[in-house]
């Protein structure tokens, strides 16, 4: 840990992969973590965690009313400093109520955390920025590069929003989870590496938003990801959807 501060930081989608090491790694730098799981079933999974004084929230994030409980429940607990949007899948029906819905409520019902971390995809690159007909709701299988070029975009709109936010996007790589599966050739220390980073580092390149990172180091995003006006009609479409706005 690069700064003595303590951060309370939320890990969604915490009992395996990136998101596990994630919070593993926290713990062990010190911080106070809270740890998510889909369900009773998975959450067992994060007795190790808990057991080193983690705090455990459950909910599946496909669901909506369960975001919107998962929300309140977060808003009347501990103050978070840091919420690091890890949960995703790779398709199905749940890829849009999980990879893009679920972390614009919990960025729109949760002010407080001044950092806010989402984790793209390399393959955000191959999204197209179109909204018309999205299923928001996941009643067919949605699109995981367009739902990462939408997550990517939402955070760099929120980090034009909220000007006293730190709000970045991060690529972990195509890394050997159970998401990436055991041939990925990429890096698993230094997936989740950076998450970690922006969540809590004092660092002069850490306290910057609006990034899209890959360990560590800035890349170009998908060009509408930048675009104000796709921001925007994001964010029309999914409080239309939701509805609940980004302040």
């Amino acid at each position: 840990m690069d700064s003595a501060t303590v951060h309370r930081i939320l890990v969604t989608g915490s009992a395996d992969g990136l998101g596990r090491l994630a919070a593993d790694a926290l713990l062990t730098e010190g911080h106070e973590v809270v740890v998510h799981a889909r369900n009773p079933d998975r959450a067992e999974a994060l007795r190790p965690l808990v057991d080193r004084g983690a705090h455990l929230v459950v909910a599946d994030l496909g669901e909506r009313d369960a975001v919107l409980d998962l929300a309140e429940s977060l808003a009347d607990d501990a103050q978070l400093d840091a919420v690091i949007h890890n949960a995703g899948v790779w398709n199905g029906r749940a890829v849009m109520p999980v990879n893009i819905v679920a972390p614009y409520l919990l960025t729109a019902l949760l002010p407080g955390p001044r950092r806010l971390v989402y984790l793209s995809s390399g393959s955000h690159h191959s999204g197209r920025p179109v909204l018309d007909g999205v299923d928001w709701r996941g009643r067919k299988p949605g699109s995981y590069g367009d739902s990462k070029l939408y997550v990517t975009a939402l955070a760099a709109a929120v980090a034009r929003l909220r000007p006293g936010v730190l709000s970045n996007a991060v690529d972990p790589g195509w890394v050997p989870t159970r998401m990436g599966g055991a041939g990925a050739p990429d890096d698993l220390e230094l997936g989740h590496r950076t998450q970690e980073w922006l969540a809590t580092s004092d660092e002069p390149e850490a306290l910057t938003t609006g990034g899209y990172w890959y360990h560590q180091e800035l890349q170009e995003p998908h060009s509408a990801a930048l675009d104000v006006g796709f921001q925007n009609r994001l964010l029309e479409a999914l409080e239309r959807e939701t509805g609940v706005a980004i302040e």
